[in-house]
Order: C-alpha cells, then structure tokens, then sequence
C-alpha cells in the first residue's frame, strides 16, 4: 500500500512540476502580454496545486498528519490565480497594450 501511494505521490510532484516548467517557459518564451499571462496564470496555478495535492498526500497517508493549511492553500490559489490573471489581462487591454502582429481574433474590438 505505501509504494503505491508513494508511486501516485511521486507523480502529482512530478507533473506540478512539469506544468510550472512550462509556465515559466511559456513566460519567457511567448510574444505577448496575453500569451504570457495565459501561461502564466493556468499553468502555474496547475502546477502548484499539483505539487500541494502532494505535499498534502504525503503528509495525510505517509506520516498521519491531516493539515487543513495545505488545502486551504489549494483551495485559495484554485480561486485566486485565474481571476488574478483575467483580471491583468484585462487592465492589459484597457490600458492599449496591443496584441502579437499575429493575432487572429480581438474579441473585446467592438465592446470598448
């Protein structure tokens, strides 16, 4: 029962950590403030509640210790970071930051 458990908590750190990889490389990486942001906010938030599920996971079923702190963590960066980020995003836009050159679709045009 502990390897597997061991096995499952070993691959939720891996993935948070694969996603918040990406994010940072998709911050570096993308054209735009927007491009940026998406990576930034959806990735990342992935990421880091990959990793808490672990750390959460580890200490409940390995060590025996319940901590509600790490799933309030959980819970608060699932509501806050992706509000967080439509929210720059939008003052992004309002405030005239243009899109990529590439662009296809500027769906808030019409709505100023």
């Amino acid at each position: 029962m502990t390897g597997a458990v061991e096995i499952v908590i070993i691959l939720l750190l891996l993935l948070g950590v694969f996603f918040t990889l990406a994010a940072s490389f998709g911050v570096i990486r993308l054209p735009d403030v927007y491009t940026r942001n998406h990576a930034a906010s959806k990735s990342a938030t992935l990421g880091v509640m990959l990793v808490l599920l672990s750390c959460f996971l580890y200490f409940y079923l390995i060590e025996g210790h319940f901590s509600s702190r790490v799933l309030l963590g959980i819970a608060f960066i699932f509501i806050t970071a992706p509000v967080g980020g439509h929210l720059i995003s939008r003052a992004a836009y309002n405030s005239g930051v243009k899109l990529w050159e590439k662009s296809v679709r500027d769906d808030l045009k019409n709505k100023k």
